[in-house]
């Protein structure tokens, strides 16, 4: 069996495919599989990572503005599409599976032509704008919430099924979160809250959050704070002069399964990616949705959680350090909150 996945750009998209294509390989041992991104994403770290062989194309999300820089995208996109033929071809693959987002519209629209089996992976609420225009062209579209169902009226045929990640909840004793948190060199005793924004980071979480470091608002509990890599320099900086207790500052996190199941509370955006992790961990959950998002999804994808009272929400215009301080410390002062929260989605959602 031969298979290539198409995932590019940020890990939102690119990890659901490594899922899928560990899925494949745990049931077929001597499957091929190939990734197709650009040489751009963060698909350059992590698919090689996983263990997995990638392919390159040119390939550019399109704006609705008649920009020289829009229209020099899209001239490389439509130069994509051969680079795309051409590496299916060779392949020669059995099945074509798209995970979202600008990649798929080149990879799909081919293997589609060459009348090879697609299905698509839409991971958000409120599906992306090339998941809609595949929509009506793939056999399958796999979602991962109910509620994106009725946005796909054209679609031929579509089975909800959650979003594919490697994170699960794992059965840690004493000895073993001792040791993860021994390896990471931060408290033993104190709650922690993991930070995060997506795999490039997030500027508003990361503003507020300084201001908590900085006014030292963290004093019953420690932080692991994953800023994005291009942020890292810039925040480290910051804080060099200062000296901020029980606040660990990484760049990207590759060990997330562990460290999101020692934390007691994360904070983060509302990719559908995220929800699914920490709803399989259990977690209680501070959702700053990212305004810019398409259709704006992500503030879609989160309210699915705050409807059931799992998660809180903080609007992106609303976020400083004061108004996330206060949510923190009302999740963290209740150690019964923060055990129950996760569960409360999976019960209600997953019965």
């Amino acid at each position: 069996m031969k298979i290539i996945i198409a995932a590019a750009g940020t890990g939102g998209h690119i990890n659901p495919g490594i899922a899928i294509a560990n899925i494949i390989k745990s049931h077929h041992k001597d499957a091929e599989i190939l990734f197709i991104g650009t040489s751009r994403g963060l698909e350059n770290d992590l698919v090689p990572r996983a263990g997995y062989k990638l392919a390159q194309i040119d390939a550019y999300g399109i704006s609705r503005s008649l920009t020289i820089k829009n229209i020099k995208n899209i001239y490389k996109t439509l130069r994509g599409f051969g680079e795309a033929k051409k590496i299916i071809k060779e392949f020669k693959p059995d099945i074509v599976i798209g995970t979202g987002g600008y990649i798929c519209a080149p990879v799909i629209s081919v293997a589609h032509k060459l009348n090879i089996p697609t299905v698509l992976h839409e991971s958000n609420a409120f599906p992306g704008v090339t998941v809609k225009i595949l929509s009506k062209k793939v056999d399958k579209i796999l979602l991962g919430f109910e509620d994106a169902k009725t946005r796909l009226p054209k679609a031929k045929a579509s089975v909800v099924t959650g979003t594919p990640t490697k994170i699960k909840k794992l059965d840690l004793d004493k000895n073993s979160i001792i040791k993860i948190k021994n390896d990471l060199k931060i408290s033993l005793s104190l709650p922690v809250v993991l930070v995060f924004g997506g795999s490039q980071g997030a500027k508003s979480i990361n503003e507020a959050l300084l201001e908590i470091i900085k006014q030292k608002k963290n004093k019953n509990y420690q932080i692991i704070w994953a800023c994005g890599k291009s942020g890292y320099e810039a925040i480290t900086k910051e804080l060099s002069g200062i000296k901020s207790q029980n606040v660990l500052i990484l760049p990207y996190i590759y060990n997330m399964e562990e460290v999101m199941n020692i934390a007691d509370l994360i904070v983060s955006r509302s990719g559908a990616l995220t929800i699914t992790e920490i709803t399989n961990v259990h977690k209680p959950a501070i959702f700053v949705p990212y305004p810019y998002a398409t259709e704006n999804h992500q503030e879609y994808n989160a309210k699915v959680l705050e409807n059931v009272g799992a998660a809180k929400i903080i609007l992106d215009s609303n976020l400083n350090a004061k108004v996330l301080q206060k949510e923190i410390d009302k999740i963290i002062s209740s150690p019964r909150k923060c055990s129950e929260y996760g569960k409360i989605y999976l019960q209600s959602i997953y019965k």
